[in-house]
């Protein structure tokens, strides 16, 4: 027996045996269609909604970060996370749209004397998230599908491809020594433990019959023969190929960048390097996009000084624009961090192999201890030369809104691809964010199986400066106003922009504004225009 928290009732168990006892709470509410409301039942968090006249019950924590879901937006049957835009059927639990990668545990609910009963199986209490059901090969089958690349969306089309009941053979190709893990997280926590940011465990990929292959790069595709060469001399054949090898950063091209202590942030090891070789020390960052803002803030009470380099006016100028760079600069100005704007590096001085100074176009020269870059990146797509996969003038590869290339058979996901964006009216783009790798790989694994879907995915990404996350939802070049509201000074900081085009909501930043920006992504999936009125 358990005692009703809501009205002091007592009901009884399902079940006898101890793994099937539930907890139960018993709720007179009033809720309406499209509402939604956090209920703890056996001290754990349940989210309780309505729809189409039913109630049901899932995890009210995130599989992400493990954010309040009640804090965030109902739609239809589909809840959306107030903090990184993760979405789940709220009649399943089942995950719906990323950055999360697990789904939620679902859980009962009954009505009887105009009052709502949820109860939860004891082991669900434990488990706060819950993987989609998954196959593994089957014997006979002969098809492979030969992933090139270990990150998110190489992950997500065989996690994908096995949801599905794909039987063949998945082989995921890494020039990585680990295997995929989150990497948001290295600009954020960077002494970071390797273990600590796997996305999936060894056993994982054994029990689904996924073959990873660490530190295996690909040199070569013979997409006549579909084949692909390896840097160890292996020519692997393939009846599927995915494209995802991504990009790596972008080096100073300037007299003394072969000077040691000059970072480059790619792995969970450059990021250890960098945390302990700052520490106490004076750094340079060049870059005032999202490493570099990110690693000049978490180096505030680390470092000795902290120098930023930036070509634009403002930080994320190209991206959050003038008005909202302007503030991110004044959170990092406020805590001791130098900025040289409109400028960029021209040569870096060293003493005894090692950077000692960093001069630059104005003139200025800067103590340096460690030097870190992060202006911007390369695809990694040299792979492909002489094969007809078409690329862009910039090296990135063109796919369809189902992720395919023009070379049958060969797909392409994550930060190497340039899609059409259906936000954007299907404008070709290169979106480099952890959701949108995820939700191409998704696409991509549906398209191999004939199963055929598009890409709607709004882009939803965040950054985090002094312990503060600002959210951003949508797609905001070309536009060609911004309406900001909220307050901007100090600590108590406050905002929402909302970007316009056209006379339209076209994307929205806020910090501590939440659950905005996803009630804005929200909007913006399902078509219906916020005019600039609305904004």
């Amino acid at each position: 027996m358990t005692v009703c928290s809501a009205c002091g009732e007592f009901t009884d168990s399902d079940s006898d045996d101890k793994e099937e006892q539930t907890a139960m709470v018993c709720l007179e509410t009033d809720l309406h269609d499209g509402q939604m409301m956090e209920v703890d039942v056996g001290r754990h968090s349940v989210l309780l909604t309505r729809c189409d006249g039913k109630y049901s019950a899932i995890s009210n924590q995130c599989s992400h970060y493990g954010a309040p879901l009640s804090k965030g937006v109902i739609s239809g049957h589909k809840v959306r996370c107030p903090w990184h835009g993760s979405c789940f059927n709220a009649l399943t639990g089942d995950l719906e749209e990323f950055p999360g990668i697990d789904s939620l545990p679902c859980h009962k609910v009954k009505i009887q004397n105009s009052k709502v009963y949820v109860s939860i199986n004891k082991k669900d209490i434990r488990h706060q998230k819950r993987l989609q059901r998954m196959g593994g090969a089957v014997p006979g089958v002969k098809h492979t599908v030969l992933l090139l690349g270990g990150g998110a969306a190489s992950l997500i089309c065989a996690e994908t491809l096995r949801q599905e009941n794909f039987g063949g053979r998945i082989i995921m190709a890494s020039r990585d020594d680990l295997l995929p893990y989150d990497k948001t997280r290295l600009s954020k926590v960077m002494n970071v433990l390797s273990d600590t940011i796997v996305l999936r465990r060894t056993e994982f990929f054994h029990q689904y019959d996924i073959e990873v292959w660490l530190q295996k790069e690909a040199v070569s595709v013979d997409t006549e023969k579909k084949t692909v060469t390896f840097d160890d001399g292996l020519v692997q054949s393939y009846d599927q190929l995915l494209l995802s090898t991504g990009c790596r950063a972008k080096g100073l091209d300037v007299p003394g960048r072969k000077l040691d202590n000059i970072k480059m942030l790619e792995t969970p090891e450059d990021a250890r390097q960098i945390h302990a070789a700052s520490l106490g020390c004076n750094i340079v960052l060049v870059g005032t996009s999202f490493v570099g803002m990110e690693v000049a803030s978490y180096m505030i009470d680390k470092a000795s000084s902290i120098t930023v380099v930036g070509s634009s006016d403002m930080p994320y100028q190209n991206t959050l624009g003038r008005e909202v760079g302007k503030i991110t600069m004044m959170m990092l100005l406020e805590k001791g961090v130098r900025f040289y704007m409109n400028d960029h590096v021209t040569e870096i001085k060293g003493v005894n192999g090692k950077v000692k100074e960093v001069v630059l176009k104005s003139g200025h020269v800067i103590p340096a201890d460690v030097l870190i870059v992060g202006i911007g990146s390369i695809p990694n797509a040299e792979f492909l030369q002489g094969t007809k996969i078409q690329k862009n003038s910039k090296n990135y590869v063109v796919v369809d809104k189902y992720m395919r290339t023009n070379v049958p058979d060969v797909f392409c996901a994550g930060d190497l691809a340039s899609f059409p964006l259906a936000l954007a009216k299907n404008q070709l783009v290169n979106i480099g964010h952890w959701q949108m790798a995820q939700a191409q790989g998704r696409i991509a694994a549906l398209n191999m199986l004939k199963k055929t879907t598009e890409l709607t995915s709004v882009p939803y990404y965040w950054t985090i400066l002094q312990g503060r996350t600002i959210r951003y939802a949508g797609y905001g070049e070309g536009y060609t106003e911004i309406i900001m509201k909220g307050n901007y000074e100090f600590e108590e900081r406050k905002f929402l922009a909302l970007y316009i085009k056209n006379d339209e909501v076209i994307a929205a930043v806020g910090l501590d504004y939440d659950p905005v920006v996803s009630a804005v992504a929200e909007r913006l999936l399902s078509g219906k225009v916020i005019t600039k009125k609305e904004a």
